[in-house]
């Protein structure tokens, strides 16, 4: 659907199609209620009741084969215009084997990644940076596409919104923001979410960019408001935001019973609902033929489709994959050398050998881009950026707000729309902020729909340099957790050379844990390694017989020389590992050497407490506790902040004089 079919007058076919699509819509979600009390949908289901006069017009009026959005969970009528068979979309709400998500993800968080329709998680708010990413990789690819941003009343709150707000003002994104205000978030009303007399459209202002506020319980003129807001995102490139007032005709979701309204307000509520009063006015247009034909067509093709996906199979725990990983994807085409000017070999820190990568990277591969906080002019708050900006430009290196949660969700978008982003944050600890964005949208995206974010996080991690807690923390065990994401830690310059080559090209979201006392620790040789991906498979650092010990990080330059120690000492060798690739973990051959030698150490700088030792050591003793002839030694830092004082943080983490102390009063 135009703006030419609204304008001055809506033409009958475009009434009549927005009728149509509203009508579907209305009667999927009751039959979705109806089927969810008899238990043959499962979970929960939330009602788009109400929300049809805004989504529908919305979804007709976009350009579906550029076009961004995210669909939030009272947008069924978006989904079904959008993209899919009703059958798919029923699918879902089934959870049966033909289910677009196959049955892995919730019956309204699904979406169409393919057709850039991305899938929702419940965390309000967090998709809309996902949004304004693939806005901008389509803008990048040269198509005039426009990023529909929707979020409710409720979530208007959260701080992704607020960021996402500002980060598209800042890149002057086409994103038409939409707050779908139905006077509700859940039980809460509006009077105690925001100050009296507020009007969200009016924050528009704050951010540098135009608002407006369209009444959609009427389709028609929310139609014509909505046509020509987009008309304007698309030519002149640039952010909008609508306040939409809607009606929830039924509560949050199927549970919710909405005791908290008195029944004059239940009686407004469904008073103010705009489908009876627009077919009434179709009916006084003289369209009683077209709308009974449509009604009876509808519900004809409905039921159609609701037994045959009711009548598909359950789906199978066999077709659980064995991990969240996306294939790994094939090697890049890289030229055979570091640096053009230097086809040998250069001798260099740990950051210079991560320049170098990056420099390489850009040099190579148009759709890498580099986002950070101070990393243009400045270089990076430890100059591992440094000089790129002058070499590349601004549209692949650029500086982003302090906003780590929705320039991350803006990463993901990118690396959704084709792109492969590097994103360095100033400090690892500074992550946090983005934790739902790495940990629930990147790392699920493949496991959920199938699309792939080869998007690749450096994270200047550790301590020893009295920063204290919050820019020393080593923060491997809080991400790891969470399934789906990759991650290397190298501990030398050409294994971070090579890290970083094979994180970009990997298919997945790689983590990069950067130690930074090693950054300018000392300079090595840096080659090409045509066996960079070796870095995915651990190092045997030095040879021994005693004892098995693994590391990663900068404890394998300690474990290093505690090990020469006890073989100058003590007569005593250990077989020293460096991990480098901590997910996913392979430990065949250190299992060869712990079979060889029955004694196990594993160190590491983050607390022992749920430290990552405590997967290494469960993994290996699950295999090989028979054949061990010593408890394992764990040796990690203290389950304390990490302190600021020199003498504090000497106590807090490992040092080459502990590490040998705990080793000997082990080895008895």
């Amino acid at each position: 659907m135009s703006l030419a079919e609204l304008s001055p007058a809506p033409s009958s076919d475009a009434l009549l199609r927005i009728y149509a699509w509203m009508f579907l819509s209305r009667a999927t979600d009751n039959r979705i209620l109806e089927l969810f009390r008899q238990g043959l949908i499962r979970g929960t289901v939330t009602g788009g009741q109400g929300n049809e006069g805004l989504i529908v017009p919305l979804a007709l009026l976009a350009d579906k084969a550029i076009d961004v959005v995210s669909f939030t969970h009272r947008d069924l009528g978006g989904h079904l215009v959008w993209s899919g068979h009703l059958c798919d979309h029923l699918n879902q709400y089934c959870a049966n084997a033909a289910s677009p998500t196959l049955a892995r993800e919730g019956n309204v968080h699904h979406g169409d990644p393919a057709c850039r329709s991305l899938p929702m998680i419940s965390h309000l708010g967090a998709m809309l940076s996902n949004v304004a990413g693939l806005t901008d990789a389509q803008r990048r690819h040269g198509h005039a596409a426009v990023g529909y941003a929707i979020f409710g009343d409720g979530g208007s709150s959260t701080g992704d919104i607020h960021e996402t707000l500002n980060l598209a003002a800042v890149l002057s994104l086409p994103l038409v923001f939409i707050i779908e205000n139905n006077g509700y978030a859940y039980s809460t009303p509006v009077a105690e979410q925001f100050a009296p007399q507020v009007e969200l459209w009016r924050r528009a202002a704050g951010y540098g960019i135009e608002g407006l506020s369209i009444d959609a319980t009427d389709p028609v003129a929310a139609a014509q408001s909505l046509a020509s807001v987009l008309a304007r995102a698309r030519a002149e490139q640039r952010p909008f935001l609508v306040e939409a007032r809607v009606s929830r005709l039924r509560g949050h979701a199927a549970y919710d019973t909405c005791d908290y309204l008195s029944p004059a307000e239940n009686a407004a509520i469904q008073a103010s609902d705009g489908l009876p009063r627009y077919r009434q006015r179709l009916l006084n247009d003289g369209h009683s033929a077209a709308l009974a034909t449509i009604e009876s067509e509808v519900t004809v093709w409905l039921e159609t489709c609701i037994q045959i996906s009711l009548n598909i199979a359950r789906p199978s725990a066999s077709s659980l994959p064995p991990d969240a990983y996306a294939p790994a994807g094939d090697p890049q085409p890289w030229q055979a050398s570091i640096d053009p000017a230097n086809p040998a070999k250069l001798v260099v820190t740990h950051a210079q050998a991560i320049n170098l990568a990056l420099a390489k990277i850009l040099r190579e591969r148009p759709e890498s881009v580099l986002l950070g906080q101070d990393i243009g002019t400045y270089g990076g708050a430890f100059k591992v950026t440094e000089g790129l900006l002058a070499t590349h430009g601004r549209a692949r290196v650029f500086n982003v707000p302090l906003a780590e949660s929705a320039c991350t969700g803006w990463a993901v978008g990118m690396a959704l729309g084709g792109f492969r982003p590097i994103e360095e944050f100033q400090f690892a600890d500074f992550a946090t902020d983005a934790v739902t964005q790495i940990t629930l949208n990147a790392a699920t995206y493949f496991f959920r729909s199938g699309a792939k974010v080869p998007a690749v996080f450096r994270l200047p991690c550790g301590g020893g340099l009295t920063f204290g807690s919050f820019h020393s923390q080593e923060l491997e065990t809080l991400f790891l957790g969470m399934p789906g994401l990759k991650a290397l830690y190298p501990s030398t310059p050409q294994d971070a050379f090579n890290a970083l080559l094979a994180a970009y090209e990997d298919d997945n979201p790689v983590l990069l844990f950067e130690h930074k006392a090693l950054y300018r620790r000392s300079k090595h040789p840096v080659v090409w390694d045509p066996n960079y991906r070796d870095v995915w498979q651990p190092r045997h650092v030095r040879a021994g017989t005693y004892a098995t010990l693994v590391t990663y990080g900068e404890m394998t330059h300690l474990a290093e020389e505690a090990a020469a120690y006890f073989e100058s000492e003590y007569d005593r060798s250990l077989d020293v590992f460096d991990l480098r690739a901590l997910a996913p973990l392979r430990l065949d051959a250190i299992e060869t050497s712990l079979a060889r030698t029955h004694r196990l150490i594993v160190l590491h700088e983050g607390r022992r407490t749920h430290g990552f030792g405590a997967e290494i050591i469960a993994r290996l003793t699950e295999k090989h506790f028979f054949n061990l002839e010593d408890a394992p030694l764990r040796i990690a830092a203290l389950d304390l902040p990490v302190p600021f004082a020199p003498e504090l943080e000497f106590a807090y983490r490992p040092t080459r004089d502990s590490l040998v102390a705990r080793i000997a009063e082990w080895m008895g």
